[in-house]
């Protein structure tokens, strides 16, 4: 048996800040119908910023268009979120 022949269903994620979803092992990229998407590696890079010309995969265009991926900050404990902005339900 071949030690580098990938074990089915054995992948990673890394999901890299301001940037890409790299993704690691054996796996499929397929589109929405089920048709396999052609890679040429076994690491892929996956496009989050929407940007990529050559979509799923990311181009390093996040860079470019300075793509951010930080969430906004927790609310402190024991506090309600603030409601979202707009006019009184009233007014309408």
């Amino acid at each position: 048996m071949n030690d580098d022949a990938p074990i089915p269903g054995n992948a990673s994620l890394v999901v890299c800040p301001d940037g890409p979803i790299l993704v690691r092992g054996d796996f499929e990229v397929v589109t929405p119908s089920g048709e396999p998407v052609p890679r040429q590696r076994r690491t892929i890079a996956l496009c989050r910023c929407g940007a990529s010309a050559i979509k799923p995969y990311c181009d390093g265009t996040h860079k470019l268009i300075n793509f951010r991926t930080e969430t906004p900050a927790a609310p402190p404990r024991g506090k309600p979120a603030a409601a979202p902005a707009g006019p009184p339900e009233d007014s309408v």
